[in-house]
């Protein structure tokens, strides 16, 4: 199976998998990743192959919609890139990719470093933030029915990961637990430019927000 071939197969795999899946975590925010991660891999010599199977596979089993399981991700994965006929160090890269591209609270570590995992990783926190991570936010809070913002409501940057999944945070304070910390979370040149322009639509959201509301404007 060629290169092309596996990449539309993938694709196809990934829409038939995320059909119905929550909005912030559908095909169309793989699809965006997926482009991004493209984008990004045009700066940097790597794999492109292994950039394009894991941003296209990297959400395919959420583990926040899976009781939390970390684990099932990765096995669907890997399940799929058997029926390829992609070597197994292939196989093994991408899935170590998909394992460690997600963010998971403050304190969480990598425990797999590569430039692919560098690329999708920027890729998928790019999403998160700037003009569609606003919308991405709120659509999930609405999601989980949480308050818009709490004003006496505890931030906290200092989570494991066990505390960042418990934490029911309002749409608003999660800017301020893991959306403004994005920009400097980034791995490389390419997506730090990105990163600081959307970064700065954030800023001027929450400050037009908080100005609203206490009643300034």
């Amino acid at each position: 199976m060629n290169r092309k071939t596996i990449i539309s197969k993938c694709i196809a795999f990934v829409k038939e998998t995320l059909e119905g899946a929550e909005a912030g975590h559908d095909w169309f925010h793989v699809e965006r990743v997926y482009k991004n991660s493209t984008l990004l891999a045009q700066h940097i010599e790597c794999d492109t192959l292994v950039v394009a199977l894991a941003a296209l596979l990297h959400d395919i089993a959420d583990a926040k919609f899976h009781g939390g399981d970390d684990g099932v991700g990765p096995q669907v994965a890997r399940s799929w890139l058997e029926t390829t006929g992609i070597s197994e160090p292939i196989i093994n890269h991408v899935v170590e990719v998909v394992e460690n591209v997600s963010f998971k609270g403050g304190n969480a570590l990598r425990t797999h470093d590569s430039v692919e995992l560098d690329i999708v990783q920027d890729a998928d926190r790019l999403d998160a933030i700037g003009a569609i991570g606003i919308a991405r936010a709120f659509h999930f809070g609405g999601f989980k029915n949480r308050p818009i913002y709490d004003p006496d409501f505890e931030e906290r940057t200092d989570l494991s990961v066990e505390e960042y999944r418990k934490r029911k945070t309002p749409s608003v304070n999660h800017f301020y637990e893991k959306l403004l910390h994005l920009k400097d979370r980034m791995n490389t040149e390419a997506g730090k430019k990105l990163a600081t322009k959307r970064h700065e639509h954030m800023v001027a959201f929450l400050d037009q927000f908080h100005a609203e509301w206490r009643g300034e404007r």
